[in-house]
């Protein structure tokens, strides 16, 4: 069956969440992710930095979300192989945020 580059990086995302709710289900369990394909536009007249891989959204008290962006990660990624690993690297980043641990502890086998 053909996939699409988006839905291919869908799946990469969705690896890397399934890979992670498997060890932290309980603490995942109010976070949604998602994939846009660009981040926003940053207004006028503020300063333009690196474009991100991702955004967290709300925290660990509530329902969070995490959205990881395609474009950015594909720009800067020379292979599929590379890119799942800089899609794992972003999810497990944003995780860390969100529990307030050290990437490191969010995926020990990584």
């Amino acid at each position: 069956m053909f996939r699409s580059r988006a839905q291919a990086f869908d799946d990469l995302v969705l690896d890397a969440v399934e890979r992670l709710e498997r060890l932290w289900a309980r603490e995942l369990a109010n976070v949604d992710f998602l994939v846009e394909d660009v981040p926003p536009v940053p207004l006028r007249g503020e300063p333009l930095e690196a474009i991100p891989f991702s955004r967290l959204e709300g925290d660990r008290t509530g329902r969070a979300r995490i959205v990881v962006y395609r474009r950015p990660v594909e720009i800067r990624t020379k292979d599929p192989d590379e890119m799942a690993l800089l899609v794992h690297e972003v999810v497990v980043e944003e995780v860390a945020n969100l529990l307030g641990v050290e990437p490191e502890s969010v995926d020990p086998e990584s």
